[in-house]
């Protein structure tokens, strides 16, 4: 008797289902909604439930892409310090060789203000709110990705420091200028029209902090 030809194995890896195709959208759809409803009701009065029925998903679907809450909130902080550090890359290497180090440093405090308060600026704010929610090893990964993001401005401030212009030492003056800036989230709201301050553009921020940190060269 004679056996039955078997099928040919397929080569490579199997093909994946619909789903499996999926996940990678699934999971940055919940790190974006997770983000909004972070910065809008907190990290504590938001449920995964909510940010399930967010993007259409069961409510135990979170956990297929995050072990819990607190996984998922990290992933929007490591999410947002790495498109702000893209972000920055990009925007450096499109200065000009021959720009000055005050044009660089407002070239950076533009866009660490498009980073908190542009389009799509949910996730630098959460980390702001929320670092307190994290684990010490999760507060880690955040911190080393924000030194990388911090290092591009330490040799311009240096620059601005030894030309006078810069005058506190720029080891306190980088988390000064820090502070004042990512303190803008909290009042800046472009849709109160009575307000002077919230009537501002990111570009008056911008020349208003340059002319708050640095003085004219001597």
């Amino acid at each position: 008797m004679t056996e039955l030809a078997q099928p040919p194995r397929a080569r490579g890896r199997p093909k994946k289902t619909e789903d499996e195709r999926d996940d990678g959208n699934r999971r940055q759809a919940l790190i974006s909604a997770a983000a909004q409803l972070f910065k809008l009701k907190g990290y504590d009065a938001t449920s995964t439930r909510e940010i399930a029925a967010k993007v259409g998903m069961q409510s135990g679907s979170p956990f297929y892409h995050f072990g819990n809450k607190q996984d998922l909130l990290q992933a929007v902080m490591v999410e947002g310090m790495k498109q702000a550090i893209d972000r920055q890359l990009a925007a450096c290497g499109q200065a000009s060789p021959t720009q000055s180090a005050r044009e660089r440093l407002r070239s950076l405090i533009r866009h660490h203000f498009d980073v908190l308060l542009g389009p799509d600026s949910d996730f630098i704010p959460v980390m702001l709110y929320e670092w307190r929610s994290l684990e010490p090893a999760q507060r880690k990964t955040i911190t080393a990705l924000k030194d990388d993001y911090e290092a591009a401005w330490i040799p311009v401030l240096q620059a601005l420091h030894a030309s006078g212009q810069l005058q506190a030492p720029v080891g306190l003056a980088r988390l000064m200028i820090f502070g004042a800036l990512n303190w803008s989230v909290q009042w800046y709201e472009p849709a109160l029209k009575n307000s002077q301050a919230t009537r501002a553009s990111l570009d008056d921020l911008t020349d208003t902090a340059l002319q708050l940190f640095l003085r004219d060269k001597p």
